[in-house]
């Protein structure tokens, strides 16, 4: 669907909206059905990293009906991936028009931007955290206990960290639009950084509860550094608006 004019009546954004969401959902849908076929492979890939250290493990099924929902979890799960471009392209419709002119040239970048930081943060919990998190928690049965790992809870782990390492690295975007919308200037960002850093500390802390310092650290240190990154970016990028907003103060000080 193209992306409508800027000025409608009410009722006409409700339909707008009913529209998109049926995009969205028709595309989901039938993709969801065609990724129950391939849900064997959706699953390899999913918890490929964590298979070294589970082996034959990680595979159960207590309940009779539970095989065929993980399968639809699975199928939904490709389906929300591969079909992103569009989900995000009817997001994006529906809220470009309320945009004025000058909001709109950075909005398409910065969505461009926020895919492929979410792409990244994935890429790096797939590759340098979903191992090594696993290996740690079946450390922890030690003796005692005997780890049995049903397919559904593996599913959820992988699928948790993926998803929450993916939006942790949308920090660049967050503080990009906080200056710029001044929701939060860039001289109070740059003073309160400490609380920042412990603020993403925590939300490390958070999106990570198998409490292992590794994927903690990492996850926390990722986000500290992309959050330094945005603000040297946002500092040329918005220079003109940040001298705007500390030249009052600079003013009062003479």
């Amino acid at each position: 669907m193209p992306i409508t004019p800027r000025r409608m009546p009410f009722m006409q954004h409700i339909n707008e909206l009913r529209k998109r969401l049926t995009v969205v959902i028709a595309v989901v849908g039938v993709l969801t059905l065609v990724g129950y076929y391939f849900s064997d492979e959706i699953y390899r890939i999913l918890v490929g990293p964590m298979l070294p250290v589970l082996g034959d493990n990680g595979s159960y099924t207590l309940d009779l009906l539970e095989a065929m929902s993980n399968r639809f979890r699975l199928g939904m799960f490709g389906a929300v991936v591969v079909g992103s471009p569009v989900i995000i392209y009817e997001t994006l419709a529906f809220f470009v028009p309320a945009l004025k002119p000058k909001e709109r040239r950075w909005f398409g970048w910065t969505a461009l931007a926020a895919g492929l930081l979410f792409i990244a943060g994935v890429a790096f919990c797939y590759a340098l955290i979903l191992e090594p998190s696993t290996q740690w928690l079946v450390e922890q049965s030690g003796e005692t206990f005997e780890l049995l790992l049903r397919a559904q809870s593996a599913m959820s782990f992988a699928m948790w960290f993926l998803a929450g390492f993916g939006l942790a690295f949308e920090v660049p975007v967050v503080v990009f639009y906080l200056v710029y919308f001044n929701v939060v200037p860039y001289a109070t960002l740059r003073k309160n950084w400490r609380v920042v850093w412990v603020v993403m500390a925590v939300v490390a802390a958070m999106i990570t509860p198998d409490w292992n310092p590794w994927s903690m650290g990492a996850l926390a240190g990722a986000m500290i550094g992309l959050f330094e990154g945005s603000m040297l970016l946002v500092r040329v990028m918005l220079n003109r608006k940040i001298k705007a907003e500390a030249a009052p103060f600079v003013d009062d000080d003479e």
